[in-house]
This record gives C-alpha cells, structure tokens and sequence, in this order.
C-alpha cells in the first residue's frame, strides 16, 4: 500500500504541520497564502497514492506533480518569511521536511525509471 511508503508518511506529517501552520496565519490571509499552503501541501501525499494506484508511467508523472507541489510549498513558505507571517525558526523545519520529501520523490522516481528500462523495451 502507499501507507508502506515513507515519503508518504512523511508528507503526511508535513501536510498536517502545515495546516497547523496555515491555521495561525491572519484572517485576512485565509484564502491567500494559507490557502495555497494547505493546497500545495496536500498534494504531495495526494499524487503519491493516486500515483502508486497506477501503471508505472502514470504513477511516475504523479511522482512528478508532487515534486512541483514541494517546490510550490518550499516557495510559499520562503513567502510566508518574507512577508512575516512566519518566523524563520518554524520555517527552517518544515522547509527541511519538504526537502527531504523531494529528495526521497527523486530517488522513487529513478528507481521507477530504472525498472521501467529494465522491463520495457523502447519503442
């Protein structure tokens, strides 16, 4: 199951700090950044399951969607720094944790890749 997986897991966990997270911003940032953040967040694990339910090409092309999902959260965080919604203190954790999520998305993806030349001839 994709619960087996831990890049899974650990977006999860991500997914649910970020919530925390996005849940302290102002009011008036409720459907802007924290919007975006809880979106982006979200996505991560979302892609990862739908992605495992699915033949290896689609399941690497949802391994991608997530990687642009981290990058989008990494960027909106480093906005929510800037524009001093967040201290840089809380910030560095979770920034840490998605880029370990992207690192262990980059490595399923190259095995996946690796297995798909191992068992596909090209066309």
């Amino acid at each position: 199951s994709h619960r087996d997986l831990r890049v899974w897991q650990l977006s999860m966990r991500l997914a649910a700090d970020i919530e925390l997270l996005a849940a302290s911003f102002p009011a008036h940032e409720r459907y802007g950044l924290a919007s975006q953040l809880r979106r982006s967040a979200a996505s991560i694990p979302s892609n990862i399951a739908e992605g495992w339910a699915r033949p290896t090409r689609a399941y690497l092309n949802h391994l991608s969607i997530a990687l642009g999902s981290e990058a989008e959260l990494k960027t909106q965080l480093e906005l929510a720094v800037k524009m001093k919604l967040v201290a840089q203190p809380i910030a560095e954790p979770l920034l840490s944790s998605a880029s370990e999520v992207g690192r262990m998305l980059r490595g399923l993806s190259k095995g996946l890749k690796a297995h798909l030349a191992r068992t596909v001839p090209d066309p």
